[in-house]
């Protein structure tokens, strides 16, 4: 048995073949054509999904469904697409548009977190825990929930906006429209401005400006961390700043889901230890639960920039 992923991002169109194993067989990628027509949104797809497909000598005919995650709000019971800013989408009924251009294949749609944390719980960090919760530390801080082995996208499919929680009352403006939520913090984006408010006090000449060869436009989500083993106090102060922001939001889920398994995605996760140590110190300090004989376990995420394409093909098996 194959099944096909389609990961769906502002950047780039990706799809996987995946087999039985839960392994990647083929993969394909083109850019994403946005902003466009729905039409041609829909052309792109699948004419990436051929290429996949071609790749490891099959057709639409050897799999069992096209699994799509897509940023934005999914509406996984109608296949709509009902707001996807990113894309320039509004209303977008992708799923049977694309039925129509492959003979009536099911059609399985899914948010692109809500498909990444499925592809961990399946194949990678979240298996063998029926709860459990997936947060990519990114542009922003997307969010997964499985509940009972199962996606939990709410009432109306806008669950699970777990970045969009307030963690600083006015604090930061955030794209969503509010202030001080939890992804002008803890995202790579806001440890990039973190970094930068930090910098504007620190000498020229101080290791964090040499990183970076005195041009603040080259500050990455590395920068502080570097600074910070290079013994550097501006970097220091940055990364701890940036550690308690994410920990704070990551004990409020804890406090709320208790899951069985947080996992933690993301470039930033790249920082392995010296991110998560002090990370499980805080949430240890600070949780409801921190006498309980039973604690969630804080990881990081294994299947990098795969999970979305995996949770997408293996969509199909919630339904089963």
């Amino acid at each position: 048995m194959y099944y096909l992923g389609v990961d769906v991002g502002g950047t780039n169109i990706a799809v996987g073949i995946v087999d039985e194993n839960n392994a990647i067989i083929a993969k394909a990628s083109h850019p994403t054509p946005v902003p466009c027509s729905e039409d041609a949104f829909c052309d792109a797809i699948l004419a990436v999904c051929n290429d996949a497909l071609a790749k490891a000598g099959l057709t639409l005919d050897d799999v069992p469904w096209i699994g799509i995650g897509c940023p934005g709000t999914v509406n996984r019971a109608t296949g709509i697409i009902e707001f996807a800013n990113n894309l320039y989408f509004k209303n977008f009924k992708l799923r049977d548009m694309m039925a129509e251009r492959t003979n009536g294949k099911l059609v399985i749609l899914e948010n692109d977190a809500n498909a990444a944390a499925y592809g961990e719980y399946q194949a990678g960090a979240l298996a063998g825990a029926d709860n459990a919760l997936a947060i990519t530390l990114g542009t922003g801080v997307g969010g997964g929930i499985i509940i009972n082995g199962k996606v939990y996208s709410g009432s109306n499919f806008a669950g699970g906006e777990l970045g969009h929680t307030v963690i600083v009352v006015d604090g930061r403006p955030c794209t969503c429209g509010r202030h001080g939520c939890w992804e002008t913090y803890a995202s790579a984006t806001g440890l990039i401005k973190t970094t930068k408010e930090h910098m504007k006090d620190a000498p020229k000449d101080s290791p964090i400006w040499t990183i970076v060869d005195g041009d603040e436009s080259k500050v990455n989500g590395r920068t502080a961390f570097d600074a910070m083993r290079a013994g550097d106090p501006v970097g220091k102060a940055v990364v701890d700043e940036y550690i308690k922001y994410l920990s704070v939001g990551l004990t409020d889920m804890i406090n709320i889901f208790q899951p069985a398994i947080l996992c933690i995605g993301g470039g930033i996760c790249n920082e392995g230890e010296t991110l998560l140590a002090p990370v499980r110190a805080f949430i240890d300090r600070e949780q409801y639960a921190m006498n309980s004989t039973k604690k969630t376990k804080v990881c990081k995420a294994q299947l990098g920039n795969d999970a979305g394409i995996i949770g997408a093909a293996l969509l199909g098996k919630q339904e089963n």
